[in-house]
């Protein structure tokens, strides 16, 4: 069929043309926009998921909502390398410039009060060069988020963006991808500031993403943050729901798959929404026409699964060293040997087993799996077990080894 028609869309965080199986997340958002610009009492939340499951489009997707409702919104990623100062004072700065608050004395005090927080970051005793500016005209407001406590001025910070929106009878959220990611310090200075911000009934919301550990991550910080939020895990998606990410944007070009074309497809993509776009896009370019067979899908097969060999396993497992190489194609191994009706969809195994099929002591292993724990390429769901971050690694690590 014609390439140049070819509707799906496989990418980091690319929105598919057919959002399936999100609309009662989507829902209950607007729900939430709704009841907190009302002053109603209600959560900030956190999405949880495996890589490929969708979070950071259905982050989008929520924000799309939030920008909908004439809310401010502005988004960040964290890194292990960065502190939040900089980046969240940038989603702040544009979450404040969304709202359009008509009073500008007001909106300059908040705009001062931001580029006080964000310059916090360069010390107290920092020169005017080394001083970050996040591009905000307005002056520095002094002793308003600036005490360098992450705590208390992410406190002040976000009290007085909630009041400028709180006038406007709106809100802001902001949105932040790989949650998990951010400093120890800064997940508990955002606990906090949520907390406060509730109690105080601000329209202030933070929407996080993040690896299925990041829950664990927020209630070693605060042992409240099991009430602060509202979590919502994103898996792959049910068979009806895979079927209308494929039929749906496929009938918009005036094509479709056929029955047994939708049982192969969602046996080889286990209902994986990265994966349902990958194989979609090579089997619309390799099928002759419509409707799409099985046929095809055979066809197509190990072109997609050489493209995600390459763009979506094969790009993280060059980021471990050869012993972390090691310990990872010992996980796929021992998961191998967990028979089929005990093995989760994640492959999860117990730390002593990849112990045993190196033949090492588990202690000996600790460093190898504390690095690839902070690289994101596994995660440990409860203790003493471990499990891939990205779905189907395992099968991909016992293909090339």
């Amino acid at each position: 069929m014609d390439p140049i028609r070819n509707p799906y869309a496989p990418g980091a965080g690319q929105r598919p043309p057919e959002l399936a199986g999100r609309d009662d997340e989507l829902r209950t958002f607007d729900v939430v926009l709704e009841r907190i610009a009302r002053g109603r009492p209600e959560r900030s939340i956190v999405l949880t998921g495996l890589r490929g499951v969708g979070k950071t489009v259905l982050l989008n997707a929520l924000r799309s909502a939030a920008v909908r409702a004439k809310w401010g919104t502005g988004k960040l990623e964290a890194r292990p390398d960065q502190r939040l100062r900089r980046p969240l004072s940038s989603a702040l700065h544009q979450a404040v410039r969304e709202l359009g608050h008509s009073q500008q004395g007001d909106v300059d005090q908040v705009l001062g009060v931001i580029k006080s927080f964000a310059q916090r970051d360069a010390g107290a005793n920092a020169k005017l060069r080394d001083r970050w500016n996040p591009g905000i005209d307005a002056p520095a407001v002094t002793g308003r988020a600036d005490s360098g406590d992450i705590e208390i001025d992410l406190v002040e910070l976000l009290s007085d963006a909630g009041g400028l929106a709180a006038d406007m009878g709106r809100g802001i959220a902001i949105f932040i991808d790989e949650m998990q990611d951010l400093d120890p310090e800064d997940v508990s200075a955002l606990c906090a500031a949520c907390h406060e911000i509730s109690q105080a009934s601000l329209p202030v919301i933070v929407v996080g993403a993040g690896l299925p550990h990041l829950p664990a991550v927020l209630s070693a910080s605060k042992s409240y943050s099991e009430r602060l939020f509202r979590y919502a895990r994103i898996d792959r998606l049910p068979r009806e729901a895979a079927d209308r990410a494929l039929q749906s944007p496929a009938q918009e070009e005036d094509a479709e798959f056929d029955t047994a074309a939708l049982d192969a497809m969602y046996a080889a993509t286990g209902g994986y929404p990265y994966f349902i776009q990958a194989y979609g896009k090579v089997a619309w370019d390799v099928a002759p026409g419509t409707p799409v067979t099985a046929a095809d899908i055979d066809v197509a097969a190990p072109a997609a699964e050489a493209e995600l060999a390459v763009g979506f396993f094969g790009s993280r497992y060059e980021r471990a060293t050869p012993g972390e190489r090691e310990y990872l194609r010992a996980m796929a191994d021992a998961a191998s040997g967990i028979p089929d009706e005990e093995r989760d969809d994640v492959e999860s195994v117990p730390t002593a087993a990849v112990a045993k099929v190196l033949d090492r002591k588990p202690q000996s292993l600790s460093p190898a799996r504390d690095a690839l724990l902070k690289k994101g390429l596994i995660y440990s769901g409860e203790r003493g077990r471990i499990a891939f971050t990205v779905p189907h690694f395992g099968k991909y690590l016992r293909s090339v080894s």
